[in-house]
């Protein structure tokens, strides 16, 4: 196959936003694959501006270097230390997180105390991180992809897109500010939250301001839980995921039904009449990995459980190479119609 311009669009989860870095990863070695533009969230986010970082100052060879220099900082770097006692301070993440007692108690934390009483100081590791990590006057001056960062305005509960020449230190914390866990991150006088909650990830900002039909979804959220959650843990897992995800069920349902009406109209015309015709989603998805995870495992910054998703994710990547990138043309794997309601 000829190469192929994408879009990526990339979901937020936590610590499982690893398993994204992993398919990034995979992609990256492909030389067929070239990359337009990148929209993401909270962790989605993460991915999408240390890879186009890494782009922008290295090349493919760069942008894997950074994305691992990322995640290796996340995983020695102890991100939730100050949501639990100091009794509890050195007894790690359990690398199988669905019963962890000590994540059980980090997230009850969360239920009783809000982050300005827990970490009044707003300490955020992650600041570090990117501190030394990003250089964001570069990334504006020589980034060649179209980034699209999600966020969330607090007190409209509006969606805000950071692009490329507004895009911060600031805009990125915020894109991944979990309200029960971090202080809102105030840009220009206006407090923001984490973007998954009003768009998680964002699809529209790849349909208008790029050109590429070929839209490619690595989600971290199962579409379908087959059992009917009856325990608190279960009920608020699903209660998480769903809130995480609702946004961008609704996206795609609007898309589809756009798309639908676009082609049982022969005589429509424009730009975007166009563009949604062509218009390809496709999809590395991890529900098999991740519908045995409980919402405590995003808290799981242990390395070997970063490791272990990132090459989980590396797998899926070559599944969907193997399987839909080999033929004479890239083919959907994902039917658009299931969101018609």
């Amino acid at each position: 196959m000829q190469n192929k311009i994408m879009t990526l669009a990339l979901q937020g989860g936590g610590s499982h936003g690893a398993f994204t870095w992993g398919a990034l990863d995979r992609l990256l070695e492909d030389p067929r694959i070239e990359i337009e533009g990148i929209s993401g969230a909270s962790a989605g986010a993460m991915n999408a501006v240390a890879m186009s970082y890494g782009l922008a100052i290295g090349g493919r060879d760069g942008a894997r270097q950074a994305l691992a220099d990322f995640w290796d900082s996340v995983s020695t770097r102890d991100l939730y230390s100050f949501m639990r006692p100091d009794a509890l301070s050195e007894a790690g993440i359990a690398s199988q997180a669905t019963s962890s007692a000590l994540l059980k108690h980090m997230f009850s934390v969360t239920r009783m105390f809000s982050p300005y009483q827990l970490n009044p100081f707003d300490l955020n590791p992650l600041r570090d991180i990117l501190g030394k990590q990003i250089d964001f006057e570069r990334l504006q001056a020589e980034g060649k992809v179209k980034l699209f960062i999600a966020a969330t305005q607090v007190s409209t509960g509006r969606l805000r897109i950071f692009r490329n020449d507004d895009l911060t230190q600031d805009a990125l914390l915020a894109s991944a500010c979990l309200p029960s866990m971090h202080h809102a991150v105030e840009i220009d006088g206006e407090a923001y939250w984490d973007g998954g909650l009003t768009a998680n990830p964002p699809i529209f900002p790849l349909l208008h301001l790029c050109n590429s039909p070929d839209v490619l979804a690595v989600l971290l959220h199962p579409f379908r839980r087959p059992l009917t959650p009856t325990g608190t843990d279960e009920i608020g897992q699903r209660l998480s995921e769903i809130s995480f995800s609702s946004t961008f069920f609704t996206e795609l349902g609007g898309l589809a039904l756009a798309k639908r009406e676009t082609e049982a109209d022969p005589k429509a015309r424009g730009k975007m009449h166009d563009r949604l015709k062509e218009l390809r989603i496709h999809v590395i998805d991890s529900d098999a990995l991740m519908s045995q995870l409980s919402s405590a495992s995003k808290l799981n910054t242990k390395a070997s459980f970063i490791h272990a998703l990132r090459d989980a994710g590396r797998a899926r990547a070559e599944l969907w190479l193997t399987e839909k990138f080999s033929g004479a043309d890239l083919q959907s794997n994902f039917d658009l119609d299931q969101f018609l309601a």
